[in-house]
């Protein structure tokens, strides 16, 4: 064989096995999109579904603490009766007691309502305290959401452009240009990682 032949052969043989780690580049890159995909997805949801969680909860704390003030103002007004009457019958008086009392122990429930089933969790039940801590958890969720969400839609787009980087330096057969691609993909991995990970919460 005559050298220019090898040198020819040598170097389709180096193209092809170019082309070949090029075109695995972009199926591993294109896993790697679906992926993000998949948490930019979940995210924009998690943002969604906290959000109405969040204001249903703080809804429920208000009509809770117009009950309670409510019950406080009746349990006050009794009080007053009660004053402004000292001579109330002794069965008249021991009834507006007793309701002035149920009404403060409701009051007192409103404000701190653990569920039966699991006392120690301030996330559950429905005074206005356990309403609080689960507003802010809903709160907290949805923000946490919304700092994930930019870093999957910034991933997205980069893995798109490696991707297409990736394709067009099989065409040219260039490997200049699939470097740059391998770099952008790079950039995207970390940011779809951040994604996921929030390493860096306010990087986006």
């Amino acid at each position: 064989m005559e050298p220019a032949e090898q040198i020819a052969e040598a170097r389709e043989t180096g193209d092809e096995s170019f082309k070949n780690r090029a075109a695995l580049g972009i199926a591993f890159m294109a896993m790697l999109l679906a992926i993000t995909s998949l948490g930019g997805g979940n995210a924009a949801e998690d943002m969604a579904n906290n959000n109405i969680h969040a204001s249903d909860t703080w809804a429920f704390y208000q009509a809770k603490s117009i009950r309670q003030t409510t019950m406080r103002v009746a349990a006050d007004g009794l009080e007053a009766d009660l004053r402004a009457n000292p001579s109330m019958p002794p069965e008249a008086r021991e009834f507006v007691q007793k309701k002035m009392e149920e009404y403060r122990a409701t009051a007192a429930r409103y404000e701190d309502e653990p569920d039966p089933a699991d006392p120690a969790n301030p996330l559950k039940g429905e005074g206005r305290k356990q309403l609080t801590a689960r507003a802010r958890d809903y709160e907290a969720q949805r923000e946490r959401a919304q700092r994930q969400d930019p870093n999957f839609d910034f991933a997205e787009a980069l893995f798109q452009i490696a991707i297409v980087l990736a394709s067009v330096s099989i065409l040219a057969v260039s490997r200049l240009v699939l470097r740059v691609s391998l770099v952008v993909g790079a950039a995207a991995t970390l940011l779809m990682l951040n994604g996921y990970f929030l390493f860096l919460p306010d990087l986006l």
